[in-house]
């Protein structure tokens, strides 16, 4: 499976908006789209119109980047939505939400979703006293997610889970850093999601 190896920098100066791939160094002045905000390559000022279809596709890869997903994996995503009742564009953001790797991000387990994702997938995660090694496993409402015992002393997680006490977490995760534990309260709505992205357009760009 393809995956992007290049600066993640980049990826938020071609989209115009944070998209949080570093993880803490995103809150600060050092993140490059406070010091270049235009899209990279020696073209990157210039004013260009964009079509309806450009618009579309803006907003589809700035939600695949946003969750760090490849194009194929993202569609499947997209094509499971489509088969739930109810808005697919919501249906969309809420399977994204409920991936593990996700998860522990959102919770502090990880500071970026790339670094989650790499934490899931050494198997330092148990969900529900099984360890799960999937980032793309889907959480459902009352799911325990703890940190695996022997994982706990590792330097990294150790020093993200010292920090997440203090963080916000979105209203539909509960974590206590104390007991290295966090749950599920709930499936997230739309107004639990905070992605820069319009999924309508999302929806449009593949039901063209």
């Amino acid at each position: 499976m393809s995956r992007y190896t290049g600066p993640v920098c980049r990826l938020c100066r071609a989209e115009g908006t944070k998209l949080f791939l570093k993880g803490d160094r995103c809150y600060t002045e050092k993140c490059s789209l406070n010091r270049k905000n235009h899209r990279p390559g020696q073209h990157g000022q210039r004013r260009t119109k964009v079509s309806e279809y450009g618009l579309r596709l803006r907003e589809k890869q700035k939600l695949r980047r946003f969750y760090g997903m490849n194009e194929s994996q993202f569609r499947r995503f997209y094509q499971q939505a489509t088969k739930m009742a109810g808005q697919t564009g919501h249906n969309f953001l809420q399977l994204l939400e409920r991936r593990l790797d996700n998860v522990v991000y959102r919770m502090g387990i990880g500071n970026s979703r790339s670094q989650a994702r790499q934490i899931v997938l050494h198997g330092h995660i148990m969900v529900n006293g099984r360890k799960v090694d999937i980032p793309s496993y889907l959480v459902r409402q009352g799911d325990r997610i703890t940190i695996a015992e022997g994982s706990r002393d590792v330097p990294v997680i150790k020093e993200n889970v010292e920090v997440a006490g203090s963080r916000t977490l979105p209203a539909w995760l509960a974590f206590d850093a104390d007991k290295y534990e966090g749950s599920v309260l709930m499936v997230p709505d739309r107004e639990h999601i905070d992605v820069p992205v319009k999924e309508q357009l999302v929806v449009e760009f593949y039901a063209r």
